[in-house]
């Protein structure tokens, strides 16, 4: 449960993610705010600061809190991930996921294979069990899934790309929850999994890099699809729906 100061910043974050405030515009002083929200200034002020942070507002003595353009806004952070899942993903979006995909997997990936751990591999071989079991006997495959390519970006021992793991969560679950609404996808994707993940316990990094690209190609055909079908596209508010049985 959100305190006060998490709800004011959910409340105005999606307003502006929503486009109900747009880029160049102010969004209403402290006073105002307070009074529609049932909060008080302090709680705006330190709400408003939160928004800084993320690169959705900018403040100034004599201009007020303007919302910045959407470039300008932190991707990574899971609030406006989640305020952008709730106003509408878009297959913009998507495909600027897949580009990022394309871009820093692949060499983690490479890392992973030079560096995993007997832990690392552990961790992986769990969560790739775990995607097998969802796809035969039903269940939660989406979040196996993410705990997989998160512990690639893990495994490359690299504090940078430790990070990026934990920001990419959001992202990297609309790309799979997206691609289990293919029949199939899933079930197909294990083998691929399975390659990249034998590739990484050889010590393999050329051919643990062609395994993940593979695999993020075939994704991206999925999504392609799915887009061109003009389907609904999930939120990331809700839980990623469960796997049928097989």
């Amino acid at each position: 449960m959100k305190n006060m100061h998490g709800n004011t910043v959910d409340h105005l974050g999606e307003a502006i993610v929503s486009g109900r405030y747009a880029a160049g515009a102010s969004i209403p002083p402290e006073p105002l705010l307070g009074e529609e929200l049932g909060v008080s200034r302090t709680v705006v002020r330190e709400a408003v600061k939160s928004l800084v942070a993320k690169g959705l507002v900018s403040t100034g003595p004599k201009v007020g809190t303007r919302v910045l353009p959407e470039e300008d806004w932190n991707w990574f952070d899971s609030d406006v991930i989640g305020w952008q899942s709730k106003a509408g993903l878009t297959p913009e979006f998507l495909r600027d996921l897949q580009d990022l995909r394309r871009v820093v997997e692949p060499a983690s990936v490479r890392l992973a294979a030079q560096r995993a751990t007997q832990e690392d591999i552990a961790r992986l071989d769990s969560a790739l069990d775990g995607m097998k079991r969802a796809v035969k006997d039903g269940g939660d495959y989406v979040t196996h899934d993410l705990l997989f390519h998160q512990g690639l970006l893990r495994a490359g021992r690299n504090r940078m790309l430790i990070q990026m793991s934990k920001a990419l969560g959001a992202l990297l679950r609309t790309s799979f929850e997206l691609s289990t609404f293919k029949k199939g996808a899933p079930a197909n994707s294990i083998r691929l999994h399975q390659t990249v993940l034998d590739a990484v316990i050889a010590r393999k990094p050329a051919q643990a890099e062609r395994a993940i690209l593979v695999l993020i190609d075939g994704a991206q055909r999925d999504i392609e699809e799915i887009l061109a079908s003009r389907r609904h596209l999930p939120r990331l508010n809700t839980p990623a729906p469960a796997l049928k049985a097989s």
